[in-house]
């Protein structure tokens, strides 16, 4: 984890304000503590006295691994290609640089895919703008209260359609219940200001709820919020084509591929970056509060014109009685307005510093806009005598009382099916955000940590696409099948970060601490007052799949923990036992290079048929300094010939801190480090051993690649697969032999 120095924490906050966590590349690889450099330290040591005993010089190779004696080499390879040495520039002594994307398929299909992506996604970024691909406040604004402020094209309805239950009569009760909502709303949105204050890292309810009130209370966070954000995009999207469909009723049949294509386009969308999703989605938003602005100063206008009179609802035929039951279930329902306040808590890495100033400045703002249209809305839809219809949103008919049927109705239209729509895009930008947090802490698979092409967590992306996708086209994109499943999983998430912020106060103590931990604790208080009351009235429509699954997922991710523990333990360095420090081998029967010998003639690919006629040079890609790498590099050792160890390294600290892991470990054997600052690994090493094995052609290249074989089988997925797509990279390339060395771990 890297921090970034001299923001946030050199200002004058009544609480100390932590250091703003850099989301880097490079956090897959986990940097050795001192401890374990000094065990790497102690078996250097010995892997030095083992290759002296061979004799030769174990750093005297038969290429240069630098390249720089082949930069104008343009000669076809014996891969039948040209050398792709341009590709690479010399950084450090023992560092080659990637100039451009390795990324080129060499099959005519992949190559058309590969075109495809990138006129999906764009050109990919260097690890070096990692910090360029920032927010500023007015694109953060839009893209971070799209979720929230499009919630109100669908909660107070959600809200006055439980209350229709018990009859006309009962619809009197929206008011006092709206009330109640804006109450609650003031309480988690001045809640979350603490919450950014105290913790402006991100990851907001996982991150609070794990420091405070322990892992399985984080996890428990962490899986409500995952849910929400599933569900988020579900919901945006069945509500977005719900206001289409109101305008033009002919589309009905067409929903489900209507809300495909709409995820789609997200995805896409969001794969070209946080940046350049923002400006893609800035502007619908800013339109629709155009268009709600419009819309309520001219229907109160108008209103108040004819004395705020009220128009009757029509009459609704009571099936249920007015009950407390039937009141919380209407008010967990409205609740469903505030969904996605808590955005702007997990996305603080990605806004411009000074990080938590500014968040805190847009969570204001997007309270504020919250309750203003919430508030202006209800009253309007009081005074109109609007009701939920089966065939109309509540919004629609609002739009026609006040405009009419002309262009301003279709501009209000337009710009609420195009939030509902993008609405999803708040997600896209957290859930990735968050199980990259989990991610780190070993509570979700380890591909979420990595970048993709255009720095944003791709892996989360698709997954998150994927899972929306798959319940939306399941419950056939209708709004109200959704909503029921919606409000658990996140008022849990609020709860249990703001009991944590009530912990974490106390522990603290503070200036102005009483004041923040009153707040909240009433924040606390009421999410857990919503949370119960929709878990129970709600349970039989949907809400027992939330209530069970969250459980379920709390103890996948404690599994996936766990043998993540077992697999670094086994693959933890460990200082030598005595007898092995003393043991020597028997040197090979050949120096460690033989002679230099005259130049035989070309024999043609894989041509050679006897012993003498070979030439090996070993390359161990190494990943990090554990006990697979060291077991890998061991075997090629042993084989008595020249060995050559690579590491690809996505950004320049993370070379520096390689290197001094590998001095620290003796150097023993040489070491060249691959740049690759467009974060591919098989890539770049298939390119870099292409330019290498063309000088000269005649040294057969032998690339010893570690592989980590865990039992049981499922727990295989929660590695990286690079050992398989190496052997698939290079299969098709003549003098090139791939070795697997296998790392058996169980649990």
């Amino acid at each position: 984890m890297k921090l970034k120095a001299g923001s946030a924490g050199a200002t004058s906050a009544p609480d100390p304000v932590a250091p703003t966590v850099v989301l880097s590349p490079s956090e897959q690889l986990r940097p050795l503590s001192e401890g374990e450099l000094d065990v790497l330290e102690q078996i250097g040591s010995h892997w030095a006295e083992v290759l002296r005993g061979r004799g030769g010089s174990p750093h005297t190779l038969p290429v240069d691994p630098s390249l720089r004696r082949y930069a104008e080499a343009a000669s076809p390879t014996r891969f039948g290609r040209i050398a792709r040495v341009r590709m690479f520039t010399q950084g450090a002594p023992d560092e080659v640089v990637e100039t451009e994307q390795a990324g080129s398929p060499r099959s005519r299909p992949g190559g058309v895919l590969h075109s495809m992506r990138r006129l999906m996604t764009g050109p990919p970024l260097r690890s070096s703008a990692v910090m360029e691909e920032r927010m500023r406040k007015l694109v953060a604004l839009p893209v971070l209260a799209s979720d929230l402020l499009s919630s109100v094209a669908y909660g107070p309805q959600a809200m006055l359609m439980v209350l229709m239950l018990a009859g006309t009569a009962a619809l009197a009760l929206a008011l006092p219940i709206s009330v109640a909502l804006i109450v609650l709303m003031v309480a988690v949105g001045t809640s979350y200001r603490q919450t950014i204050r105290a913790y402006p890292s991100g990851a907001g309810s996982y991150l609070v709820a794990s420091d405070n009130l322990g892992p399985r209370a984080g996890l428990a966070a962490g899986a409500g919020l995952l849910t929400d954000y599933v569900l988020t995009v579900s919901v945006s999207i069945a509500a977005g084509i719900q206001a289409i469909t109101s305008a033009i009723p002919s589309l009905t049949p067409y929903t489900v591929e209507l809300g495909l294509i709409a995820i789609a386009i997200l995805l896409a969308g969001n794969l070209r970056g946080v940046r350049q999703a923002g400006y893609l989605f800035a502007a619908p938003t800013y339109a629709f509060l155009v268009a709600m602005l419009a819309l309520i100063g001219v229907g109160l206008a108008r209103s108040g014109v004819h004395g705020f009179a009220v128009t009757p609802p029509p009459a609704q035929m009571a099936t249920e009685a007015v009950t407390l039951f039937l009141i919380v279930r209407a008010f967990a329902s409205g609740a469903t307005s505030m969904t996605g306040i808590e955005a702007v808590s997990n996305a603080l890495p990605v806004m411009r510093p000074v990080e938590w100033r500014n968040g805190r400045t847009v969570l204001t703002v997007m309270v504020g806009l919250l309750i203003f249209l919430f508030a202006g809305l209800m009253i309007l839809f009081h005074l109109g005598g609007i009701v939920p219809q089966a065939n109309e949103t509540m919004l629609s008919q609002l739009a026609h009382r006040t405009f009419g049927g002309g262009s301003l109705y279709a501009y209000v239209q337009i710009t609420t099916a195009l939030i509902l729509l993008l609405a999803a895009n708040t997600a896209f930008n957290d859930f990735p955000r968050l199980l990259f947090f989990m991610a780190r802490d070993y509570y979700a698979p380890r591909a979420f940590l990595r970048m993709g092409d255009r720095l944003g967590f791709s892996n989360g992306i698709i997954v998150l696409a994927v899972a929306a996708a798959t319940i939306f086209a399941v419950l056939g994109g209708r709004t109200e099948a959704l909503i029921p499943l919606y409000a658990v999983g996140v008022f849990l998430a609020f709860t249990l970060s703001q009991a944590g912020m009530v912990v974490h106060w106390w522990r603290r103590r503070t200036r102005g601490w009483r004041r923040s931990m009153a707040i909240n604790g009433l924040g606390a208080t009421l999410s857990a007052v919503v949370a119960v009351a929709a878990g129970v009235t709600k349970f039989t429509e949907g809400a027992w799949i939330v209530v069970f699954g969250i459980p379920l997922a709390v103890l996948v991710c404690l599994r996936i923990r766990r043998h993540y523990d077992v697999v670094g333990r086994a693959l933890a360095l460990h200082a030598l036992p005595p007898t092995a420090r003393g043991r020597r081998f028997v040197p090979a029967p050949e120096a460690w290079r033989r002679p230099p010998q005259a130049k035989r003639p070309a024999v043609g690919q894989e041509q050679e048929e006897s012993p003498e006629e070979i030439d090996h040079l070993a390359i161990v890609p190494i990943a990090r300094m554990d006990l697979a790498s060291l077991h890998a590099l061991a075997y090629a050792a042993s084989l008595g010939q020249p060995v050559l160890a690579v590491h690809i390294s996505p950004d320049e600290d993370e070379a520096t801190d390689f290197r001094r892991q590998w001095q620290r470990f003796g150097d023993p054997l040489p070491l060249e480090i691959v740049d690759s600052p467009y974060r591919a690994i098989v890539a770049p090493l298939v390119h870099y051993l292409e330019a290498l094995h063309a000088h000269p052609a005649e040294v057969t290249l032998t690339v010893v690649v570690s592989e980590i074989v865990s039992r049981p089988l499922w727990t295989q997925a929660l590695h990286n697969q690079v050992a398989r797509r190496l052997r698939r990279a290079l299969r098709p390339l003549p003098g090139v032999v791939v070795t697997t060395v296998p790392f058996h771990v169980s649990g």
